[in-house]
């Protein structure tokens, strides 16, 4: 049988090589591309870089120069990497939380080394076994507690070795003690210089970056509300908005997603001392707290979005009906959510959000009464043509009761953070939003109803 033809060895083996050196050349660029890019989003990442850059290289030259440390001062250079992050309150946290459980690991280590050796050689090796065992019972039981994991969790593994490293060594009591402080001595020093270069050039405050997140979320929502009255409510003839232009109806799904890094933001802020207007106590649960409101007004909007996208529309006709209080919510809240964001964002206590707020609630009483009392003709037939506006309507009442519970805690947390006060009006802000104006205005209904028209809400229960 005849072998397939095969090129040359030479030709084959240039091929490769002119393969390999394109396949390389294109993977530079796209590298670049991406270093540029990410240097683009955010230029601190490329001077939290440099500040890892030199925290090392200070390090190295202790441990090139190793005064009276030996190799130990290993230890230093470890602790660099492990302990420097990219916020303070990060940095801060693994820092102390190494030092400490360095400190109070190596001391239990030493005592149950000491311990140990009293039982000499044969009860040596049991009494160290019953103790490691114990304690790291005891340790990993109280990472199952939701307060410790969330600010000692690296503490508490970092005790664990370092207890089981120094007690299980099989040196003598003055080597053991001897090895521990220079461990002990290398960490805090590796830790200093991580931290003290980590605030004192460029630093990043984890804290601020929640502040901004948060703020951010919340006028996200109000972009949403803003422009939903105008696209759902649109009537063809009057000109349709571009695709750029709707770009902010997809921006909440962000908001959707925060819960994890809004909790471990927050944990991490505790860590950070006083820098501007946040305080070493400031109230940070209050953030969690308006992150978990936002988020559920956030799925009522996704709600209201799939009901923009659905097959099922609502005939024109009968949106007409339900278009002025509905646009008017939809219109009042998002100046609520913009105007809260704003006040929030500068850090000031402001009650401009409060008047939207009052024209929101009393938009939602009018909307209530229109669809208990308005009789909708010619339709009771035909349940697919009320129900996804009917859904929409209501979707947006529990919206404003949302933003009330929204602005609420937002004006709680200016209050304990004491921040900044814009006009006299304070005491009015004082006020929970909740207690607010709560005027309703009556809608005025027509004279088109007749004997066999059938109101919507009856039509709603016999849809469920």
């Amino acid at each position: 049988m005849a072998c397939p033809s095969l090129e040359s060895p030479g030709s084959s083996k240039s091929t490769v090589k002119s393969w390999a050196r394109n396949l390389s050349v294109d993977q530079a660029v796209e590298i670049a591309r991406k270093v540029k890019k990410h240097g683009k989003d955010d230029p601190r990442r490329v001077i939290h870089s440099l500040k890892v850059g030199l925290a090392l290289m200070l390090i190295s030259l202790f441990y090139y120069f190793r005064p009276g440390f030996g190799d130990e001062a290993m230890w230093a250079v470890l602790t660099v990497v492990v302990v420097f992050e990219f916020s303070v309150g990060a940095t801060l946290g693994k820092g102390v939380n190494r030092m400490l459980a360095t400190l109070l690991g190596g001391t239990l280590g030493v005592g149950a080394h000491h311990i140990a050796t009293l039982g000499r050689e044969t009860g040596e090796p049991i009494i160290v076994a019953f103790l490691v065992f114990f304690v790291a019972a005891v340790v990993s039981f109280l990472k199952f507690f939701p307060s410790l994991k969330a600010r000692y969790d690296y503490g508490l593994t970092i005790f664990l070795l370092t207890f089981s490293l120094v007690s299980v060594s099989g040196y003598k009591d003055h080597q053991v003690i001897d090895m521990a402080r220079k461990r002990l001595l290398t960490i805090i020093i590796g830790s200093a210089t991580a931290i003290v270069i980590c605030i004192c050039i460029c630093p990043v405050w984890i804290g601020e970056d929640l502040h901004n997140l948060i703020v951010g979320n919340i006028e996200k929502l109000g972009n949403f509300l803003q422009g939903f009255g105008d696209e759902y409510f649109h009537i063809p003839g009057n000109g349709q908005s571009t695709n750029s232009e709707k770009s902010f109806l997809e921006e909440y799904r962000s908001v959707l997603t925060t819960k994890s890094s809004e909790e471990n933001m927050a944990n991490l802020a505790r860590w950070e001392p006083r820098h501007g207007q946040f305080s070493f106590h400031h109230p940070w649960k209050h953030y969690i707290k308006v992150g978990f409101l936002t988020r559920q007004c956030a799925y009522k909007i996704k709600a209201l979005n799939g009901y923009m996208n659905s097959e099922i529309q609502t005939p024109i006709e009968i949106r007409r009906k339900i278009q002025e209080p509905c646009t008017k919510i939809c219109t009042e809240s998002g100046k609520a959510l913009k105007e809260l964001a704003a006040a929030m964002k500068k850090r000031i206590r402001s009650s401009s959000f409060s008047a939207h707020i009052t024209n929101s609630k009393n938009a939602a009483e009018n909307l209530k009464s229109l669809l208990k009392r308005y009789e909708w003709q010619d339709h009771d037939g035909d349940l697919l043509d009320i129900v996804p506006g009917a859904a929409v309507a209501l979707v947006l009442i529990d919206v404003v009761k949302c933003i009330d519970d929204i602005a609420e805690t937002v004006v709680e947390l200016s209050s304990v953070a004491r921040f900044k006060t814009e006009d006299a009006t304070v005491v009015a802000l004082e006020q929970p939003p909740s207690l607010l104006h709560r005027a309703i205005v009556q809608p005025q209904l027509g004279s088109e109803g007749s004997e066999h028209s059938v109101k919507l809400m009856d039509l709603l229960q016999k849809a469920c």
